[in-house]
């Protein structure tokens, strides 16, 4: 699936149709430079599924943890890790059953993220567009 969004909304609007054919328990990789809208489309898929709190980037927690109605989500970003054996030490093991996992910089894990089902890319157009690539659905 490939699609071109060319603002926030469209984004939005993007995550929900996406969030609708997600499993329950898995593993995503989300692929792009900074500000690419990758958390934003984490957000998005949160929204679209009903989570009605605030979600907050884990760029310095790592993990960001959400409970919905059918499932568990856990939202990773390894962009400041710097070592992936810090995943050890964070309890990765205890992430691996039972939800769906969302990695960001999942490059940065390697080693100790687990093979991913689903791949989305995004790519930035400009300013406010950007290509989304998703595989594995």
């Amino acid at each position: 699936m490939e699609r071109v969004v060319n603002n926030e909304q469209e984004l939005y609007a993007f995550g929900a149709e996406l969030q609708k054919q997600l499993p329950v328990t898995g593993v995503i990789y989300l692929h792009g430079t900074l500000g690419a809208g990758k958390t934003t489309l984490v957000r998005a898929m949160l929204k679209a599924a009903g989570y009605q709190h605030h979600v907050k980037s884990p760029t310095f927690t790592l993990v960001e943890d959400y409970r919905l109605s059918d499932r568990f989500v856990s939202h990773f970003d390894l962009y400041r890790l710097a070592d992936p054996e810090e995943l050890e030490w964070l309890g990765i093991r205890d992430y691996l059953a039972e939800r769906l996992l969302l990695f960001e910089w999942p490059e940065l894990g390697k080693g100790f993220v687990p093979d991913p089902d689903i791949v989305i890319k995004i790519s930035i157009l400009d300013i406010d567009s950007r290509r989304i690539e998703v595989s594995g659905l």
